[in-house]
């Protein structure tokens, strides 16, 4: 689907997908003080590979909308 890209402010994302809130914190990238920055240079800073850490928002929003093409489950990844 690839809903977000590296080149989206931090705090549109958020605003937009709530859900990846856990994945930036999961990744350790500053979506607090960081969160007027774009995505790939906010995980530049904080010592994060930009590539994995989009995949990982990205499949966080499929996930949250019911359509993760990675796993194969319909939401929830209790299947």
């Amino acid at each position: 689907m690839g809903t977000i890209t590296r080149d989206m402010i931090i705090n549109d994302v958020i605003k937009k997908h709530p859900e990846t809130i856990k994945v930036f914190n999961d990744y350790k990238v500053d979506s607090c003080c960081g969160g007027g920055a774009p995505i790939g240079t906010t995980a530049k800073r904080d010592g994060v590979d930009v590539e994995i850490l989009v995949k990982a928002l990205n499949v966080a929003v499929e996930v949250a909308e019911g359509q993760c093409s990675h796993c194969g489950d319909p939401g929830d990844g209790k299947r």
